[in-house]
């Protein structure tokens, strides 16, 4: 079993199982993505935010 910290959606419950104790909706990881230097997709996320800080 993983031992990372999980989260319910629904609830907003944490957990370290795969299924909330609660509701028993499915839980999420809450661990950010590892980085990578060699970012595939780093130059378009750039891009997004740029544009979304321009709408504000």
């Amino acid at each position: 079993m993983n031992m990372k910290m999980r989260k319910c959606p629904s609830c907003g419950e944490y957990t370290l199982k795969d299924k909330c104790p609660y509701c028993g909706t499915k839980t999420r990881s809450v661990a950010p993505p590892r980085y990578s230097p060699e970012d595939r997709h780093g130059k378009y996320r750039r891009i997004l935010k740029k544009q979304m800080l321009s709408l504000k």
